[in-house]
């Protein structure tokens, strides 16, 4: 990268010095950061995201180019798609579906991959290209195959690859079953949401090896970053989470459509009535808490909606993805919560004894979890892989 535009800009170096004091860059990495710009590899029309306003923004270099390289060296994710290509214009569209992820959590998880010189990597969602080039930077020509299932953000990434000189081999291709005729890899790391890691990965994977993924349950949007470890005979990988993100999920996972007509037809009154203790203090952690971690992986199958908080009352809803069952507590200040429940599981009941279970354990957080995958699955379990995560119900 010799294009001076791209290189020489004191938001830049500033960007290095930030990620640099909270450890995310570390100095092996510090070279490729240097290197390898992540605006080189962005479209004309971006949408970052504005912090302030809390909203996607159109960005265009052409237009704007002093704002368009702002957020291009800004600690911010920003969509390069929508609507799986199907929207245009400059206003955003209604789902995100391609982006460049935030600097900080892009070498916070290259640092978990743990790369060695000779290193042979497999990226699954190529987006923009950056990534792979940063890790093509590190490993050299030829040493990195990523996968992307959309042919237009293929295309584009490829280009922005080869014009960068970085020897990634992009394939256009479904990442879940990975890159079969390229490996075995030393290391493998995925730049979506997962909610279910293929074992094709480990199968690709030399023993020793490392995958570092974005996995987590349809309980919420959010994710926590596995490195997990191939063992020596190939038949598992096993690791801990490194701390919470949230990625675009693999297309084949994305959390189904939830219609709450569908399941609520005629108001809560048709649910059983009850109440409990909790309040919405001890429910309500905010976003990214390790609570919420534990709450989906002990109530697989159920999303979790949480609803404007309207004349002090504030409804929480939560769905079964394997049935029609429904709950909502309905938190209200300076009362006791209300309860409702229908259908074959009682959602509220599985929700409130894994909330028991995370507090009885010190209210553990994603450092302490961990996950095992082998051919029969996966395995959520607390410190250490033998103490399973206690499944309530649903898968």
């Amino acid at each position: 990268m010799t294009d001076n535009a791209h290189q020489d800009r004191p938001s830049r170096t500033e960007l290095g010095r930030v990620l640099m004091s909270q450890g995310v860059l570390s100095s092996d990495w510090a070279p490729a950061f240097g290197a390898v710009p992540r605006s080189a590899f962005l479209p004309d029309l971006i949408w970052p995201f504005d912090m302030k306003t809390g909203q996607s923004v159109p960005v265009s270099r052409s237009q704007e180019p002093e704002r368009w390289y702002q957020y291009a060296d800004a600690d911010v994710p920003i969509v390069t798609q929508w609507d799986d290509g199907a929207h245009s214009g400059a206003q955003p569209g209604h789902v995100s579906t391609s982006s460049a992820s935030m600097p900080s959590v892009v070498f916070s998880m290259l640092r978990d991959l743990g790369v060695r010189p000779g290193d042979r990597a497999l990226e699954i969602g190529t987006g923009t290209g950056w990534n792979a080039a940063l890790l093509a930077y590190r490993l050299g020509a030829g040493q990195v195959v990523s996968v992307e299932v959309d042919a237009a953000v293929t295309t584009a990434a490829r280009k922005a690859l080869e014009g960068a000189g970085a020897g990634v081999h992009v394939i256009c291709g479904d990442g879940f079953r990975g890159c079969a005729e390229a490996a075995p890899y030393d290391r493998i790391i995925a730049t979506c949401g997962l909610r279910s890691i293929p074992f094709a990965w480990v199968e690709q994977c030399r023993p020793g090896g490392v995958i570092v993924a974005p996995w987590g349950t349809h309980y919420t949007h959010g994710d926590a970053v596995a490195r997990l470890v191939v063992s020596g005979d190939g038949r598992s990988a096993s690791g801990g989470f490194t701390g919470p993100v949230e990625f675009m999920k693999l297309r084949d996972q994305r959390r189904p459509l939830v219609s709450h007509s569908a399941y609520v037809p005629n108001g809560v009154a048709e649910g059983d009535e009850s109440a409990t203790a909790i309040t919405e203090g001890e429910f309500m952690r905010g976003r990214f808490s390790p609570q919420e971690f534990a709450l989906g992986l002990c109530v697989p199958d159920c999303v979790l909606t949480v609803d404007e908080k309207r004349e002090g009352a504030r409804p929480v809803w939560f769905y079964g993805l394997s049935d029609r069952s429904w709950a909502c507590v309905q938190f209200r200040e300076g009362d006791t919560a209300r309860v409702w429940q229908s259908g074959p599981r009682r959602l509220w009941d599985e929700v409130h004894a894994a909330l028991l279970w995370w507090n009885g354990r010190s209210r553990p957080g994603f450092d302490r979890f961990g996950l095992t995958l082998n051919s029969a699955g996966e395995h959520a379990w607390l410190d250490t892989p033998d103490q399973l995560v206690p499944v309530r119900s649903g898968r």
